[in-house]
């Protein structure tokens, strides 16, 4: 298995688009500049000793090189020894409503961001427990399927946002039915779906789904994020808000009776997520008195590095890049005269 021992130094990979910009930007400076002096045929006689290539050579080694070193800062590893081992751990699905209306600002950043942070805390406290995560808005499918890897939960958390799914709405039902298919088939192990909405339920059968899912031993817990007052939606990259079909703003307000319904329902409790850690400390609890037993897992228990060949890479295009000037060597042009006397 390939993994990253330092995956956080990737978004200096962000660094490089930004600087291939600004290299062909200032080419196109460089010639635009000599074309005002005259001729560039002509001015290419006058200047023997300046190379056309030279310079982006350098340029490109110089990126590769970074390119290398931005990925051993990450520490690639490959995995190479698998163990089934036992931990005694709960099963948790992660269903989060990415409905337009989650991007609100009732709740500081906004609904969606403040339930994504919740998530995030919720994952570093797992020890030996199992997570999965869904997300849905008019639909629902699995962004992550059910792992003990918390440190890729983390950066498929990060990438989750409004525009995964196309189809608007808030199918709650569709939610429950595809965290239900989630779990592993282990026995004995606490199973909870622990589902983050602002309640404002477009589809039925949210009710239903939730009760059969409790018979099943599955408790649903329902984390209602928002106020009562309610939020008008940011349009992404403007200023402005969403409108209906009149002009008029359209306010989400967080429907907390659903909620508390559909909670009761898959026999879990009804947690209001605000601008405090309270509904954090209320899930962990929660979550901590499920029945835990021992789960088989198959496991890298030895990870070896292989950054050392990138790095060996990065100092050999390094210096290459050294070694070669950005004017022609002199003595190339005095052998080459020589030749033809």
């Amino acid at each position: 298995m390939f993994r990253f021992g330092e995956p956080t130094y990737l978004y200096l990979l962000l660094v490089l688009p930004v600087l291939a910009i600004l290299f062909f930007y200032a080419n196109y400076e460089r010639k635009k500049r000599l074309r005002r002096y005259g001729d560039p045929k002509l001015m290419a006689h006058l200047m023997p000793t300046v190379s056309k290539y030279r310079p982006s050579i350098k340029f490109w080694l110089t990126f590769a090189a970074l390119t290398m070193i931005i990925f051993t800062m990450a520490r690639p590893q490959f995995g190479s020894k698998m163990e089934t081992v036992k931990r005694q751990g709960v099963e948790a699905v992660v269903a989060l409503d990415i409905s337009n209306s989650m991007m609100a600002q009732d709740v500081t950043p906004s609904r969606l961001e403040k339930s994504k942070k919740l998530i995030s805390r919720l994952v570093e406290t797992f020890n030996n427990d199992k997570v999965a995560m869904i997300v849905f808005a008019g639909e629902a499918f699995t962004q992550l399927p059910i792992t003990s890897d918390y440190v890729s939960a983390k950066m498929f958390l990060e990438t989750i946002n409004p525009s995964l799914i196309t189809t608007q709405g808030t199918d709650i039902r569709s939610a429950i039915d595809l965290a239900m298919k989630s779990f592993t088939p282990n026995d004995g192990v606490g199973r909870a779906i622990v589902l983050i909405t602002d309640g404002e339920n477009h589809e039925g059968g949210a009710m239903e789904a939730a009760q059969a899912a409790a018979e099943k031993g599955v408790r649903i817990f329902v984390l209602g994020v928002g106020t009562s007052d309610g939020a008008p939606i940011p349009v992404e990259g403007t200023n402005e808000f969403r409108r209906d079909k009149d002009g008029n703003i359209v306010v989400s307000r967080l429907n907390e009776q659903m909620c508390q319904e559909v909670a009761q329902a898959g026999n879990g409790i009804y947690i209001r997520v605000d601008n405090t850690n309270s509904a954090e400390k209320t899930l962990n609890a929660e979550i901590n008195k499920l029945a835990k037993a021992d789960v088989e897992t198959q496991v890298f228990t030895e990870y070896d590095e292989q950054f050392q060949v990138l790095a060996w890479l990065a100092l050999i295009l390094l210096a290459i890049d050294t070694m070669m000037l950005e004017r022609k060597n002199p003595l190339f042009k005095n052998i080459k005269l020589f030749k033809q006397e």
